[in-house]
């Protein structure tokens, strides 16, 4: 595995700068796309609560009962 990074990064070094932009950007598409099924995510949380078919517990509470699961 070492071995594929150290050509990748080897391959990437002779690329020109906007070469390296659009490089980088691909590898943080994925953030993008992670960040977008967050967003939609929290949307749908937003959404349960307002409608009443979301439960909402104090922030006490919250880490009360993650502090006894890890216990």
């Amino acid at each position: 595995m070492g071995n594929q990074l150290e050509l990748l990064e080897a391959e990437a070094l002779k690329l020109t700068a906007c070469e390296h932009a659009a490089f980088a950007q691909v590898l943080l598409d994925e953030d993008a796309d992670i960040e977008e099924a967050w967003a939609v995510e929290t949307e749908r949380r937003i959404a349960d609560i307002k409608s009443g078919a979301g439960q909402v517990i104090p922030l006490a509470e919250a880490l009360a009962q993650v502090r006894a699961a890890l216990k």
